[in-house]
């Protein structure tokens, strides 16, 4: 190769690489520009520096729920006390959300719940958000951990197919309380991990778990707790609030339904059904499951004194097999029996006697909500008549 060669081909490299500098200065210039647009404050959302041109719905679909951000303020530094303390002001029937990590115990009653909505909490070393939303009742624990970080959640004010829109304090991204999935900010698409949780009643909870830990009054906050704000609510007959979704014909829309959700089949059992049965065995796809109803647990929503409110039963739903056997129940005073071995279990699937004793079942994550708002979220639910 001559001189004249080499300089053509030393022009051509050069040229090359000012071309591909030019793209990158280019990109990088584009992605400021972008990100720049992206952290401008939507006018229409005022104190929010949420990216809201990062989205998976149209924004027309959120409402205001009434109260301003935090308005109705999440509790952050909760605090405990015993089953005995928490029998000084917590009946017996009163519902509460159970939950269990890695052994530790935890009750966080409605009438708390009610007024805050979200509680961030950590168990055995695991950050956890326990919220519920009264117009769903969809009581839903999450893990908040995404991705390495650790996300604290508030409440927006916002509510979309009457459900609860939370946000996370990192990001100002909002989450779909039903779903646990972020729809508007940095981190739309991102969906957390629900963990079982149950509504029973305290009595169930504090049997079951004589050493479990109860949320304590002492929120840092004045509310009239044991009172229920939405009185008359739990009520066949009512009209969703501000549901402005498309309604399902298949059941009324204040019906409560345990809905469960298993390798992306959505299968919902009316209470209608379930509290006249008691026990349902039933697949979904290929997971045999078996569905509790007992009484014992009150609504939350029902009487303006939640402890006077009528019987809505707690509900569990499992994996019917221990050791690879799979297990027959019926319902019998209060408990659950199965045929093989008569042992007697509890709604919250622990054999408290018989050959099966201390023996527990795998518990499947399900909930106990109102069937609009399950149905709004999940419309391609199989229902289950009977």
């Amino acid at each position: 190769m001559n001189s004249i060669q080499n300089e053509e081909v030393m022009l051509q490299l050069a040229v090359t690489a000012l071309l591909t500098l030019t793209a990158v200065f280019c990109l990088s210039c584009t992605n400021k520009i972008e990100a720049q647009r992206s952290s401008v404050p939507d006018a229409r959302y005022p104190g929010w520096r949420t990216n809201t041109a990062k989205r998976s719905i149209d924004l027309g679909e959120l409402m205001s729920g009434g109260p301003p951000r935090d308005g109705i303020p999440a509790i952050d530094r909760p605090t405990f006390v015993s089953i005995t303390e928490a029998r000084a002001w917590l009946r017996e029937r009163e519902p509460v959300i159970a939950l269990e990590v890695e052994g530790e115990a935890r009750a966080y009653p409605l009438q708390i719940l009610v007024w805050h909505e979200i509680v961030n909490d950590e168990i055995r070393g695991t950050p956890v958000a326990i919220t519920f939303c009264p117009l769903c009742y969809s009581a839903i624990a999450f893990d908040r951990r995404l991705d390495n970080r650790t996300l604290r959640f508030g409440v927006t004010g916002m509510l979309r197919h009457s459900d609860m829109v939370m946000y996370d304090r990192e990001t100002e991204s909002w989450w779909q309380q039903f779903t646990g999935e972020s729809i508007v900010g940095d981190l739309t698409g991102k969906r957390l991990q629900q963990l079982p949780a149950q509504i029973v009643g305290f009595a169930q909870f504090a049997a079951a778990h004589p050493e479990g830990r109860v949320l304590s009054r002492e929120t840092g906050h004045r509310r009239d707790y044991g009172r229920n704000p939405y009185t008359g609510y739990d009520d066949i007959s009512q009209t969703p609030f501000l549901f402005r979704g498309r309604r399902d014909e298949r059941l009324p829309p204040m019906e409560k339904v345990v809905a469960v959700e298993i390798g992306g089949r959505f299968k919902a059992y009316p209470h209608s059904i379930t509290r006249a049965r008691r026990v349902i065995h039933d697949r979904v796809g290929p997971q045999e499951i078996v569905v509790f109803h007992s009484d014992g647990a009150a609504s939350a929503l029902d009487a303006g004194d939640i402890s006077r409110s009528r019987d809505a039963g707690a509900t569990g739903v499992f994996d019917p097999s221990v050791d690879g056997r799979r297990l027959q129940f019926r319902y019998e005073d209060g408990q659950f029996v199965d045929a093989e071995t008569g042992s007697r279990w509890n709604i919250l699937g622990q054999a408290v006697s018989g050959e099966l004793r201390g023996r527990r079942l795998r518990r499947i994550t399900h909930g106990d909500y109102f069937a609009f708002a399950w149905l709004a979220f999940r419309p391609e639910t199989e229902i289950f008549r009977g």
